[in-house]
């Protein structure tokens, strides 16, 4: 009787089945999806159409009542109408079935949502901030950080992430360098192609699991050059830079898979990325033949008008489908006024065609048509959040992102007995700040504490004192940071502490909402009080061991000079306080390598390593007039590539396979690095070229090679690079690729200010 019963129920449903694809024959699945957004398309109306161009945030208590009045009222409506093409900070399994549910059940042609969020570095169990796990230079970390992410997202409903954030970026005073990977476009498209393939698996195929969600490369283009680090500002830059720099990481998520991307606020050539024809549709969908589809950034449609290049709403919508924006966030316009538009001849219905296609097909690749519900199992949600492994896997890649910065007196690693340890600054018993920016699904107060994580060696005599506040209000992701510059009643605390101290470990930095989006800054200085209390703590104890929580690059000259330990510890997410402890006390050698150059002061910014030389980049004349500032040196703090470990290593042999190549030759380098120290530990090993002329002036460091080398104490590995036409060449002012002769430099080393050089001429 019980096998009769499954068997009428496996008929039943696929009669059901069966009636579906005959009602709907772009439910079935026998059919390729572009023959299926065929059968769909000419049974849309217009209005139905433009609405899967239309994004609308979460609006009310899904899993109550309608609501009543207002903007929640309209966008409800428009749910029910299928006007609506996806919803964004809808997030747990029981919000989004519901309204999948009235997208799929209630609406005539039954297309579900596609629910998008920001998972910028983990949903609720977080990695390290982004430009931390670019610290790492580990893409194999940083994938499977990103597959993490994904895995939480997903088993919470979600299906697409407003990440990964690709922009390139030398200015520590905007945010959202905390966002990216940094200064190097090379580093940078390695690590976009790694979250790309993190977020949604290997192939667009990989799509269909429950566990990847869709990733969306932003901000398209050049966003992190805007001018004076001004968060919204305009950007005004060289083709060679926009070639060279901005746009290869882009590419590389394109030639990753990646199925979304979002424009950006910034102008480019005086014209706003969301209306931006060159970008949008002559490199993005015709000469790099994207596939996917371009979302605006928050109504950045909308904010056209503000920019002072469409007149109106209807000028804004007209000028964002033209230019190839195939979905608006949160501008209400395309709902509004694209229907009108087609209608009176100003946007033709073929370019809505296109964009719902683009729509549609990313939708059918995340198997949405096939079970609406496929990520909305809650007995899935319950096991993945916050999981063991989910929370082995982010301390894992935090210990990662730690970048050694100085150890003169040999500090560190910790002694794990016998010692008497005054930890001091309020970061280090903070359980919020760690988590960083942009981490709105996490819950506050969750991360481990770095005095949590120190508690854990039990040998030893730890006191903790806070020294002074940080912030003198709460802070939120909504509102502006205020910072405690008076109250000093917690300083004599702390000098007594550290005077009866052994070892001082002070953690001072940035609070975790003083960098991201609209977090512009022009002091890149310890904020607050911290200055103070630091050199006051190293008055009474030099023995001081500063950990940096930040999410910037800072400018600590007097730290640089005075203190004899300096960890760049950013923002770790979940686990900061036991990766940092397992840093401090040597369970874990630092590998991590900085991935974005640190200014002497401000005054310096932008800096970066992959500068150009000038007509004077020397004093050659013994006088003034070279390029040079007349009150800090012109290298920075500490440069791109650069990073320390508890041990040593040692390069030698430098080796090239021939001096001179034809062009399409493979260059073959190598070299000898020998783990000369005391300890295990891991080198990530850089190679930089110099094209020493050429028709557009180029640089005089790019990196491009590196490798991650496991070194036991004594032990020497080889380590071999080869160059291709890829590497050696350049874009042109009109985006043309390049491999000219010439003569090259070659450097090879664990930073890009130093390492054994070598040279090879291409014919």
């Amino acid at each position: 009787m019980k096998n009769k019963i499954i068997t009428i129920g496996v008929f039943a449903l696929f009669t059901v089945g069966n009636m579906n694809a005959q009602k709907k024959p772009y439910l079935d699945k026998n059919k390729t999806i572009e023959q299926r957004i065929d059968l769909l398309l000419p049974l849309m109306t217009l209005e139905e159409k433009v609405g899967q161009m239309n994004q609308y945030n979460g609006f009310w208590d899904v899993t109550g009542p309608a609501p009543k009045g207002g903007t929640a009222e309209l966008k409800y409506e428009h749910l029910r109408k299928g006007w609506v093409g996806s919803m964004l900070t809808v997030r747990g399994v029981k919000e989004v079935r519901a309204v999948q549910k009235i997208a799929v059940e209630e609406t005539r042609l039954g297309i579900p949502l596609i629910i998008g969020f920001d998972v910028i570095h983990g949903y609720k169990t977080l990695s390290p901030i982004p430009l931390a796990e670019a610290a790492s230079w580990d893409l194999e970390a940083i994938k499977k950080s990103a597959a993490i992410a994904a895995d939480e997202a997903s088993a919470s409903g979600i299906n697409w992430t407003f990440g990964p954030n690709v922009d390139v970026a030398n200015d520590a005073r905007w945010g959202r360098v905390m966002e990216g990977a940094g200064e190097d476009p090379y580093l940078g498209s390695k690590i976009a192609i790694a979250r790309v393939h993190g977020f949604q698996g290997e192939t667009i195929a990989d799509l269909a699991k429950v566990n990847t969600i869709a990733a969306c490369a932003k901000h398209f283009a050049a966003y992190g050059y805007v001018e004076a680090g001004l968060e919204y500002n305009i950007v005004d830059i060289s083709n060679s830079k926009l070639y060279n720099s901005v746009l290869p990481p882009f590419e590389a998520t394109v030639e990753a898979g990646v199925r979304t991307f979002m424009n950006s606020f910034n102008t480019l050539n005086g014209v706003p990325a969301t209306g931006n024809v060159f970008l949008q549709r002559d490199i993005l969908k015709g000469k790099w033949k994207f596939d996917g589809f371009v979302i605006s950034d928050y109504a950045s449609i909308r904010e056209m008008i503000a920019h002072g290049y469409a007149k109106d709403e209807a000028d804004a919508t007209a000028k964002a489908v033209i230019a190839g924006s195939d979905m608006d966030m949160e501008s209400y316009l395309y709902v509004a006024k694209l229907v009108g538009l087609v209608k009176e001849g100003k946007v033709k219905e073929a370019l809505v065609d296109d964009a719902v296609r683009r729509i549609l097909r990313v939708k059918f690749e995340l198997g949405l048509f096939d079970d609406p519900y496929r990520y909305c199992d809650e007995k899935r949600e319950k096991a993945v959040v916050g999981s063991k492994a989910n929370n082995d896997g982010v301390l894992d890649m935090a210990k990662k992102s730690i970048v050694l910065l100085k150890n003169d007196k040999n500090l560190l690693p910790l002694k794990k007995t016998g010692q008497k340890i005054a930890l001091i600054g309020v970061l280090a018993n903070d359980k919020n700040s760690p988590l960083g920016s942009w981490r709105i699904a996490a819950d506050d107060n969750t991360a481990v504490s770095v005095l949590e994580g120190m508690q854990q060696y039990k040998d030893n005599q730890l006191v903790f004192e806070k020294g002074a506040d940080l912030l003198k209000q709460k802070a939120t992701f909504l509102t502006e940071t205020v910072f405690n510059t008076t109250d000093k009643s917690g300083f004599e605390a702390a000098k007594t502490a550290a005077k009866n101290a052994d070892v001082v470990v002070m953690v001072l930095g940035e609070y975790g909402f003083q960098s991201g989006e609209g977090r512009s800054r022009t002091d890149l200085n310890l904020p607050g009080l911290q200055q103070e209390l630091l050199e006051e703590i190293y008055k009474v104890n030099p023995n001081v061991v500063l950990v940096l929580n930040n999410g910037r690059p800072l400018s600590i000259p007097w730290a640089a000079e005075n203190v004899p330990a300096i960890v760049e510890a950013w923002q770790l997410g979940t686990q900061t306080g036991n990766a940092v402890a397992q840093v401090l006390y040597g369970d874990y050698n630092p590998s991590g390598k900085l991935p974005i150059s640190f200014p002497r002061n401000v005054g310096q910014v932008p800096i970066y390593y992959n500068k150009y030389s000038t007509g004077r980049p020397v004093d050659s004349d013994k006088n003034v007039f070279w390029s040079h500032y007349m009150d800090v040196e012109k290298t920075p703090q500490y440069p791109f590539g650069f990073g320390l470990s508890y041990t040593k290593f040692d390069y030698k042999d430098l080796k090239l396979n021939k001096t001179s190549f034809a062009k399409g030759e493979k260059v073959e380098v190598s070299v000898a690095v020998t783990n000369s120290g005391n300890y295990d530990g891991k080198e990530t090993v850089q190679l930089y070229i110099n094209d020493e002329f050429a028709s557009i002036v180029r640089p005089v460091k790019e990196l491009k090679g590196f490798e991650l080398v496991n070194l036991k104490k004594g032990e020497t590995k080889t380590v071999t690079f080869t160059l291709t036409n890829k590497e050696l060449g350049f874009y042109d002012n009109d985006g043309n690729y390049l491999v000219e002769p010439g003569t090259f430099k070659i450097m090879v080393g664990g930073s890009s200010d130093k390492g054994l050089e070598g040279g090879f001429e291409l014919k």
